[in-house]
């Protein structure tokens, strides 16, 4: 179970960072008010996971969800750059996330 906390809170990681950019440095209430919920549920299940999976692991594939999740989403709906490296670097991070998932043996 502690998995799909954990994978539910770095979906609401990205949700997070789109409600952020949305916001316009929170001069836009209902997108600042977004970036908020999301943020503050995205890290409440997270602690929720940590409860039972080794911190690290936990920090890690939160964090490698969310930042991977919120570059592919700013190349195909914000236009962000597409360019092979980055490709390559975002492929690195998944990678990551799912060779942790492998070894943490849950």
């Amino acid at each position: 179970m502690a998995w799909i906390f954990l994978t539910v809170a770095g979906f609401l990681e990205i949700a997070f960072a789109f409600a952020m950019k949305s916001s316009e440095g929170f001069t836009r209430l209902i997108p600042a008010l977004g970036t908020v919920a999301f943020g503050l549920t995205s890290v409440v299940l997270l602690s929720i996971a940590l409860r039972t999976l080794p911190m690290g692991t936990g920090y890690a594939v939160w964090t490698g969800i969310g930042a991977a999740g919120t570059a592919i989403l700013g190349i195909l709906v914000l236009g962000d750059s597409a360019a092979p490296l980055r490709i390559l670097c975002i492929g690195l991070i998944l990678a990551g996330v799912v060779g942790l998932k492998l070894i943490s043996g849950d």
